[in-house]
């Protein structure tokens, strides 16, 4: 098991890693940093903790949708791409605002 220090959002972290992991663990960090700093250059969302959340619901989205576009896919013609639009980003953090309103944080 190998230690990788890694930056995400401009904070620094080190993380565990199995041997031969590392090239996977480096992109999966490349996707939450773009994901996350995408959110933030949005200027919708002020907080990291709602930053990290809307960055992991963007991308099981994206996973959870990529099986699906697959299947359509084969029985309809291809669509342009299998991210979330605007407004379905809008009414995660919709959703997420509302269940963190009372307190405003994860931890």
């Amino acid at each position: 098991m190998n230690q990788l220090e890694v930056t995400i959002l401009g904070q620094s972290y080190k993380l565990a890693c199995p041997d031969g992991g590392e090239d996977a663990l480096r992109a999966a960090v490349a996707l939450v940093d773009r994901e996350m700093s995408a959110i933030r250059d949005a200027g919708k969302v002020k907080a990291r903790e709602r930053m990290a959340v809307l960055a992991a619901l963007n991308i099981a989205y994206q996973t959870v949708q990529q099986p699906a576009a697959a299947t359509a896919s084969a029985a309809a013609p291809a669509r342009a791409s299998a991210a979330p639009d605007a407004r379905d980003v809008d009414a995660l953090v919709r959703r997420i605002d509302a269940v963190l309103a009372d307190d405003g944080l994860l931890i």
